[in-house]
């Protein structure tokens, strides 16, 4: 029998392998969920003892503090951001915006009575008139460098910068026709009106309405409630009153001073937070109550006085001229009745709204310079009927018994109760935004204390461990 040649054959090689690369260390990669299961484990573990459960406690705790103090900046600072709005640009510019109007009625105003007075009108008409149109030409310019042209008041600022020249033209030119005698400056001067009337007081209107919702917002985010400071803060003490009340059941000792100093400090900042946005928020709804209120109710009742004398003076100048849609009655005369109308609710309104004898002083003498001034101009519609031009221009524009004198007291009355008022939403105003100065550098130095001992009141407890 025969056997095969005993042939050694050589071992074979292992086959070859590329060498492993390890996988890449991406967020939700294994390396990413191993880091994670990892972080969860040693949690677990130290979770298992009490020292580690004191550390995640500590943590959680100055976490929670600094979270408490850190919403409570934010939230503060942004209120009173819009504080500090509504006293130093949005009611100013509200103001300035009624300002505007006021200026542009009042110098319609001064052009029909300065052309009533004839041929040589009178010095201090045509200042007035001059004052007033320099006035509102200065503030629409400031008011052009506050407001975008993109916005409702930039277009409006627009619209007035492009209509104001074409009025004053229309006013010269009516006051050079009268000076030389001709019956066309009296059409001139209608044409001015109907401008002043159609594009120059719609326009100041919108623009003022603009700068008003614009104070409206301002005031409504001053005033929104920090809820969620609120909420930090009540959810941060109540994890200390928890911390200490487990420190207590477990070591008989009633306080632990660090955690007591947290508590402390977020208590004290919780307080401040309320307290001073309850004063704010008060302060602000007196502003508003007291102040814009009646603010707006005097210059929209400043504004019908100043129409309705336009509207005389133009009744005066038009002669039965222009008359209404329905062509049977003087348009400038109806329109100066409705308007004395409107002046009288408006007044009748801000003597409610005044709050004090020196803000209804003033309203109580525009009310009797109201009354005085329908009465003569009674008399000056009985002499119109008698056919005495000279008369009724005497009783219109004289200096004494005339319409044109118990208009000036209740301009100046107004005039008095505006300045009252405004004082009074300024003061109430500044206060608002006293109540919330130095809340959000409080906010930090009392969260980071907070913070500082609820670490060490934990610590405390920590030491006893080594």
């Amino acid at each position: 029998m025969t056997h095969p040649p005993n042939v050694r054959t050589a071992p074979q090689s292992a086959p070859a392998h590329a060498p492993e690369i390890p996988p890449a260390h991406v967020p939700g990669g294994p390396a990413g969920r191993g880091a994670w299961a990892e972080g969860r484990r040693r949690l677990r573990a130290a979770a298992t003892t009490e020292p580690g459960r004191l550390q995640i406690i500590g943590a959680v705790l100055a976490a929670l503090v600094v979270a408490f103090g850190a919403v409570t900046v934010l939230e503060v600072s942004s209120r009173a951001t819009a504080a500090d709005d509504v006293v130093t640009r949005s009611q100013p510019l509200t103001a300035d915006a009624a300002s505007i109007y006021r200026s542009l009625a009042d110098a319609d105003t001064a052009a029909s009575s300065g052309f009533l007075a004839g041929a040589e009108e009178p010095r201090e008409v045509a200042e007035r008139y001059d004052k007033d149109i320099a006035l509102a030409s200065r503030l629409l310019v400031k008011a052009a460098t506050n407001a975008g042209s993109s916005s409702e008041s930039g277009q409006q600022i627009a619209e007035l910068n492009e209509a104001l020249p074409r009025y004053t033209a229309l006013v010269e030119t009516a006051r050079a026709n009268n000076r030389l005698g001709r019956p066309l400056g009296g059409a001139y001067l209608r044409f001015a009106n109907e401008q002043m009337s159609r594009d120059l007081l719609p326009a100041a209107q919108r623009l003022y309405d603009a700068e008003t919702a614009r104070l409206q917002q301002d005031d409504d985010d001053a005033r929104f409630w920090p809820v969620l400071s609120a909420t930090a803060g009540a959810v941060a003490i109540g994890a200390l009153l928890w911390a200490q009340r487990r420190n207590y059941r477990r070591t008989n000792r009633v306080f632990n001073h660090g955690l007591l100093v947290a508590t402390a400090a977020s208590t004290v900042l919780l307080l401040w937070l309320a307290v001073g946005h309850t004063v704010a928020r008060a302060q602000l709804a007196d502003a508003d109550r007291h102040g814009q209120q009646s603010l707006k109710v005097l210059g929209d009742a400043r504004i019908n006085s100043l129409k309705a004398r336009a509207n005389e003076n133009l009744t005066v100048v038009a002669r039965g001229a222009v008359l209404t849609d329905d062509g049977k009655s003087d348009k400038y005369e109806t329109d100066y009745a409705a308007g004395m109308d409107r002046l009288g609710e408006q007044l009748h309104l801000a003597q409610r709204l005044a709050d004090d004898s020196a803000g209804r002083g003033p309203v109580d003498a525009a009310v009797e310079a109201v009354s005085e001034w329908r009465e003569r101009h009674k008399d000056v519609t009985r002499t119109d009927r008698a056919g005495d031009y000279d008369g009724v221009v005497r009783k219109v524009i004289g200096a004494k018994g005339s319409t044109g004198e118990s208009f000036d007291k209740v301009d100046a009355a107004l005039e008095k109760a505006l300045a009252h008022e405004q004082r009074e939403f300024t003061a109430a105003a500044e206060d608002a935004r006293g109540a919330l100065t130095g809340l959000p550098l409080g906010a930090v130095t009392l969260g980071v204390l907070g913070a500082a001992g609820a670490v060490l009141g934990i610590n405390r407890r920590l030491s006893e461990y080594r």
